[in-house]
């Protein structure tokens, strides 16, 4: 909770610098936004690598495939890149871009899918011979 709290903190203050600072230094007021951006990522980083090892503890203890996990993590990345990816080139005025991220981004999520879906297949076979 308090990861959170400090995301959002550090995020009004980013953009209340950045909307201060963009009628007298544009320049700062983009250097203001980048740096911000980047402690942001730093915060959400180390809760990512928290959560990839919650992750791996469980995947072990359920005897899930380790590359059935990594394709999962990788799949949740590309969604969040893409979205984080999108909304900048919104904010940018590039709308007509972020779609083709968006595009893009889902596409990548089919095509990483693919081997899980497989596995739930296989996975199904497996009980319909039982049966």
């Amino acid at each position: 909770m308090t990861e959170v709290l400090k995301i959002i903190g550090v995020a009004f203050v980013t953009a209340v610098s950045a909307v201060i600072l963009k009628t007298t230094k544009p320049e700062l007021s983009f250097a203001v936004t980048v740096t911000g951006i980047i402690v942001i990522l730093l915060y959400i980083a180390d809760m990512l690598e928290n959560a990839i090892g919650i992750f791996s503890s469980v995947a072990q203890m359920t005897g899930v495939e380790n590359g059935l996990l990594k394709t999962l993590l990788k799949i949740v990345g590309v969604g969040y890149l893409t979205e984080f990816g999108a909304g900048v080139l919104n904010d940018f005025g590039s709308i007509s871009v972020a779609d083709k991220v968006a595009l893009g981004g889902k596409i990548a999520i089919v095509v990483l899918s693919l081997p899980v879906i497989e596995s739930l297949l296989t996975l199904i076979r497996g009980f319909l011979k039982l049966v």
